[in-house]
């Protein structure tokens, strides 16, 4: 293998991608939570970097164009494992979520039957926004599980009638409940629209990559 810069940063995507949830077996949340953000977004960063230096400097390589849809595929699957047991199995991360593991698992393995011709599930530009819409949706549910700690840590002891006191600005917000619940709320919002669009990206591109298959899954030559 070559060492070089490019490939560098993809094994090191591809060695964050176990740390996302190792970081809830070392951490107290909310730093689980803000460790897991910071370094998926860095190793989401390098997801965009690696390939563009790779371009650029004329360094692409066999072993670097298959490292790297195995790393962003272990960063998604992982991440979205984290995030879903931790929402509780909610159904609007859960269904999503299984879309996804779905799709990335049957695509891998419509790549490993057809072999050498597998080169004709080259991916896409839309499978690359899917792989972009992805990421950022996970960011920003790691950024609410972040925000939802903070705000039950603040209002531990508070009966729900002071809670809602202030949050409606009847009591003075000493604590800044109001900015974390809004975080919570909007970040929370945003990641499962966000997610659900990933989702139906996902599967468009896994049903893209099955239809673009299918002469070859029938015998056709």
């Amino acid at each position: 293998m070559n060492w070089n810069l490019p490939n560098i940063l993809t094994v090191g995507r591809l060695l964050a991608a176990p740390g996302v949830a190792i970081m809830f077996l070392y951490f107290t949340r909310p730093y689980a939570d803000w460790f897991a953000l910071a370094l998926f977004v860095v190793a989401a960063f390098t997801d965009f970097l690696d390939g563009y230096l790779a371009r650029a400097w004329k360094q692409e390589s066999k072993i670097g164009a298959m490292l790297d849809p195995i790393a962003d595929k272990a960063m998604v699957i992982i991440a979205l494992l984290v995030i879903t047991g931790f929402s509780g199995m909610n159904p609007w991360i859960l269904l999503p979520a299984t879309l996804i593991m779905f799709r990335e698992v049957f695509v891998s393995g419509l790549r490993e039957y057809l072999g050498d011709t597998a080169g004709l599930l080259a991916v896409t530009n839309l499978a690359k926004w899917k792989t972009t819409l992805q990421m950022v949706a996970i960011a920003v549910l790691f950024s609410t599980g972040a925000f939802e700690h903070y705000f039950g840590m603040q209002s531990f002891g508070m009966d729900q009638e002071t809670v809602f006191g202030v949050l409606a600005g009847d009591i003075p917000d000493e604590l800044g409940l109001i900015w974390k619940y809004n975080g919570m709320i909007l970040s929370w919002y945003a990641g499962i629209v966000l997610l659900w669009f990933a989702a139906l990206l996902t599967m468009i591109t896994g049903w893209d990559y099955f239809a673009k298959s299918m002469p070859y899954l029938k015998g056709a030559k």
